[in-house]
């Protein structure tokens, strides 16, 4: 029974092995704008950057255990995550799709009915030598294999099957950059709670200064030496002060909020404790240009989709080429049930079914075309990004240079801004100027020292948008380089998936 069956199975098999073209072109990687150094080098250059960045875990440059333990919440808990995850395991699944197609189809189908007769049917009356008595009529098909199978005589699902592995690696690159992103988010966050912290810490000592200053201008008042002035004055000095700290400690309390929802918790329940800004500034060597396209997920992302795409035109030219289906079936068929499973009740079929398109009004040269200019945005796209890599790494370059000179200055100018209050103060005690010369001397300190905790902020921040421009020291050779059975091992921090066929879990966020 099973002889003709096994006959087409191998005839099937055949032709596979014959067929082996996939029309449409194949993939070259676009070339880029390239450039030989970073105009705004200045002294982080650096021959092998990715030995210096930890890959993965590159905030522990900084050194400071509560920004690791928050970094680990968040790539526990963060949902924004967690959607990334699940959107690498829908690319793999739609992968998993692709991938069946290269095998045929075996379905079940099974089918039996009973039924009863009206006894005053005129047929059954005659049937029945006019007893008027009904019939039950039994009859069932079982079908066990029904098979199906479509050859890739021009490599239509080969091409399909590219495209949803590079698109597999295009989610997976971007699952990279979502968490590329998280980690410098918190970073950048919990500087900022930090450089609040020392805002917050020179307005308080400021307060402070300025109460007594305060209490000095109502003594000097009670004893005849100062006005009425210099204390209305000194109060509204003491007051903006301490209208400035109240905004210091929104402001506070805004980006600790911000911290909480990326580490996955409600506001009400995290807090950070009073820390001001400590931390040394690490040194972040840039590298070549070169290295950048290896550091960047969301270029490898890009890249990757321009991969899928060139794939995705091989698959639009084989609509014009004839699709061949092999199809075959074996099973039982009686109208009594008690013969069903007899031998001579067998049923088979098999034979190829052709389909070749004669007219199609231009439907497929237009899909051939929408699929060639959906390939070009992809490259432009591809090209764009690579640019926007560059400028990144160039601006927090060049920001980081120039904030060091900032600073240089604006450290200068509080020294200088410091010993003119005192000079002014020792002058207003003898008389020499007025209360309206200490508030003067006092508002540029101190304007002058949040500015320096400011730039100190700034540094921080400015580091962790360079890291996080260079890539944070992830590399798309960990999706693109082939290893046993079309996967490829991920770095430790992140388990990760090479479209079909790749066996590694996905990082998986805590629920």
């Amino acid at each position: 029974m099973f002889k003709h069956v096994t006959r087409s199975l191998a005839i099937t098999a055949g032709i596979a092995l014959l067929t082996g073209c996939s029309v449409g072109p194949d993939y070259v990687q676009p070339s880029v704008p390239q450039a030989a150094a970073f105009k705004e080098k200045g002294p982080w250059k650096k021959a092998q950057p990715r030995d210096d960045i930890s890959k993965g875990d590159w905030y522990a440059v900084f050194h400071d255990p509560k920004l690791n333990e928050l970094e680990a919440e968040a790539q526990a808990s963060n949902q924004t995550l967690r959607a990334a995850v699940a959107k690498v395991s829908e690319a793999r699944a739609v992968a998993r799709q692709a991938e069946a197609n290269f095998f045929p189809t075996l379905d079940f189908e099974g089918t039996g009915s009973r039924q009863r007769t009206s006894p005053n049917n005129g047929q059954i009356e005659a049937q029945s030598n006019g007893q008027g008595r009904p019939y039950t009529f039994n009859s069932a098909t079982v079908v066990p294999f029904d098979l199906s199978y479509e050859v890739d005589l021009w490599g239509k699902i080969r091409r399909a099957f590219e495209a949803s592995g590079d698109q597999a690696q295009a989610s997976l690159a971007d699952y990279e950059n979502v968490l590329l992103t998280l980690k410098a988010d918190v970073a950048t966050n919990y500087f900022a709670v930090r450089t609040a912290d020392s805002q917050i810490d020179v307005q308080r000592r400021t307060i402070k200064s300025f109460q007594d200053a305060l209490n000095l201008t109502n003594s000097r008042f009670q004893g005849g030496i100062s006005t009425q002035l210099d204390v209305e004055q000194a109060q509204a000095t003491l007051s903006a002060a301490q209208a400035q700290l109240a905004t210091l400690k929104q402001n506070r309390a805004q980006l600790e909020h911000a911290v909480a929802v990326l580490v996955g918790k409600p506001p009400e329940s995290f807090s950070l404790h009073y820390h001001p800004l400590d931390t040394p500034l690490p040194a972040i060597p840039a590298g070549l240009p070169s290295d950048l396209l290896e550091r960047r997920p969301d270029v490898a992302a890009a890249e990757r989709r321009v991969a899928a795409q060139n794939a995705q035109i091989g698959v639009a030219i084989a609509a014009y080429f004839p699709v061949l289906h092999l199809t075959g079936q074996t099973g039982f068929d009686s109208g009594d049930l008690g013969l069903l499973f007899n031998w001579e009740s067998r049923i088979w079929s098999y034979g190829p079914n052709i389909q070749f398109p004669i007219f199609e009004g231009g439907q497929i040269s237009a899909n051939v075309k929408e699929q060639r200019a959906a390939y070009e945005e992809n490259v432009a796209d591809y090209r764009q990004q690579v640019l926007v890599a560059f400028q990144d790494v160039e601006d927090s370059l060049s920001a980081l240079r120039y904030l060091s000179q900032q600073a240089k200055a604006e450290n200068q100018a509080f020294d200088s801004y410091k010993k003119a209050l005192d000079l002014t103060n020792a002058r207003y005690t003898t008389g020499l100027v007025s209360y309206f010369d200490v508030i003067q001397a006092q508002g540029l300190a101190l304007d002058a020292e949040q500015l320096t905790v400011q730039i100190e902020g700034n540094r921080i921040g400015t580091t962790v948008r360079l890291i996080k421009a260079l890539g944070g020291g992830w590399a798309d050779s960990y999706i693109t380089q082939p290893d046993k059975g079309n996967h490829v091992d991920a770095p430790s921090s992140t388990p990760t998936v090479l479209g079909p066929g790749a066996g590694s879990p996905l990082p998986v966020a805590n629920p």
